[in-house]
């Protein structure tokens, strides 16, 4: 991508008034964005952005700006910006000189996920026909289906990244994503279902999802919702599904990793590597290299190549994700969680695929260990306190658990408690792994992640509810 640019020129220029480090990031992508809402199309965007975001790491602070005008001419007054901007936090001081800026050779490095059929070559009336039998399947379901709304996006993004350092990496990205909200209404009561599916992956998605089958489960869970009891409340012990999503590992616990919240004190894990922070059952990991997840890349967003990295091991907290800065600060090596949403932000750490790996029981045990309690399907979205780890979770899809046995669907349960506490309580591991999906956002900024959890039993936690538990 734009070879004739002179990127020594470039990093040296932007460091001319101080500055340890530059980096120059160059992102090319094409996507394909449909909605299908009152069972018509309501949005079908199709087109290009291209755009280059220029850093600069001074006294453990980050300057940044960014352009869609990928020119020498308008690079360089990025940089003279940037320039400026620190010129103007230093004051006078003596005559700085640049450091000397290695020549950097391009290294291209591969993507964990092949694509099968690549959405750059299916038309887009096939695109909108996936899209078209979901929404057809779901509104003849059931008469009490009141609005249907089905998404589809797929992404082809080239990147290219230099640094100050001599690093020049470049690299494709691609993706898709395929969701299907159902709203039904009994009477005065509205219930809703959603199912998400996607990855880094092609048009081979629908190989293994239908559209129909998506819209279906979507519709399924609506429905089944009018008909649920409300949940109980009360202590109890709940049982997680591995179908659950990994709601809980990525909020109550993964955030609070990141080394950005972890270094400013915002996190409860802050300070506590080496310490027990979970069950000996609880093993977590940050994975990226793992194929085809919607987290997963060949290297982030600072060219560092991706890696698996033990953040949880038999209980014992043994790390955080850093990107570049925060490993500076720290002394240690970037675990290559440095992420952007795209050429607009600069990166922070975050995380990509993260999961508790399994255990050893079947999930049936666990569910036959509960005399009466709560199984948990499908975790809805949530709130939480990284600094102290407190959590409320909604559930989209609950049922009672009774001696032993799934029973019938709740509805309107949440469950209340605290990351740690949580984590250090669990005493049930299933064998088995189910991944969800989702686009986390901080600090304005949204990325594509999947979360993974086994089956998990927690002994006692606060469900919300509107019934007495007995």
């Amino acid at each position: 991508m734009e070879r004739d640019l002179n990127f020594q020129k470039i990093l040296k220029g932007a460091l001319k008034e101080g500055g340890e480090f530059s980096e120059l990031y160059l992102e090319k992508t094409h996507s394909t964005f449909i909605v299908c809402e009152e069972d018509r199309i309501e949005r079908m965007i199709s087109g290009q952005d291209l755009g280059a975001g220029l850093r600069v790491l001074h006294r453990g602070r980050t300057f940044y700006s960014y352009t869609n005008r990928i020119t020498e001419k308008d690079l360089l007054q990025l940089g003279n910006l940037l320039s400026h901007s620190i010129r103007e936090e230093k004051g006078e001081e003596a005559l700085f000189i640049p450091p000397r800026i290695p020549i950097p050779q391009p290294v291209t490095l591969s993507s964990p996920s092949p694509i099968g059929k690549d959405p750059d070559g299916i038309s887009v009336y096939e695109k909108v026909s996936m899209v078209k039998r979901a929404n057809d399947l779901a509104r003849r379901l059931d008469p009490r289906i009141q609005q249907v709304k089905v998404l589809y996006r797929d992404y082809t993004q080239n990147l290219t990244i230099i640094n100050s350092d001599g690093r020049w990496v470049e690299g494709t990205r691609k993706g898709i994503l395929f969701s299907v909200q159902v709203v039904s209404k009994k009477d005065d009561l509205i219930q809703t279902g959603y199912e998400p599916v996607g990855g880094t992956m092609g048009f081979e998605l629908f190989e293994e999802f239908s559209p129909e089958e998506i819209a279906e489960r979507a519709a399924k869970r609506s429905l089944m919702m009018l008909s649920a009891r409300f949940a109980p409340m009360g202590r109890m012990t709940v049982v997680l599904s591995s179908e659950a999503g990994g709601t809980m590992i990525h909020e109550a616990v993964g955030h609070g990793l990141e080394a950005d919240l972890a270094q400013q004190g915002l996190s409860v894990y802050s300070n506590r590597i080496g310490d027990k922070v979970a069950s000996p059952l609880i093993t977590v990991v940050d994975d990226p290299t793992l194929p085809n997840r919607r987290g997963s890349y060949g290297f982030d967003d600072e060219g560092v190549p991706s890696q698996r990295t033990v953040l949880i091991e038999g209980g014992i907290l043994k790390g955080y994700l850093y990107d570049r800065l925060t490993a500076l600060k720290a002394g240690v090596s970037s675990t290559g969680n440095g992420r952007r949403e795209s050429y607009h932000h600069k990166p922070i750490p975050r995380m990509s695929n993260t999961l508790i790996l399994p255990g050893k029981m079947k999930p049936e045990e666990i569910i036959h260990s509960v005399e009466r309690g709560l199984w948990v399907k499908k975790m809805g979205g949530g709130e939480v306190n990284t600094v102290n780890g407190d959590f409320v979770f909604e559930v989209n899809e609950g049922y009672l658990i009774e001696k032993g046995e799934i029973g019938e669907p709740v509805r309107g349960a949440i469950l209340i408690g605290n990351g740690p506490q949580i984590l250090g309580e669990i005493d049930m591991v299933g064998e088995d792994l189910g991944f969800g999906i989702g686009t986390c956002g901080k600090e304005g900024q949204g990325v594509p992640v999947s979360d993974a959890q086994p089956t998990l039993r927690i002994p006692e936690i606060i469900v919300g509810g509107r019934e007495s538990f007995h």
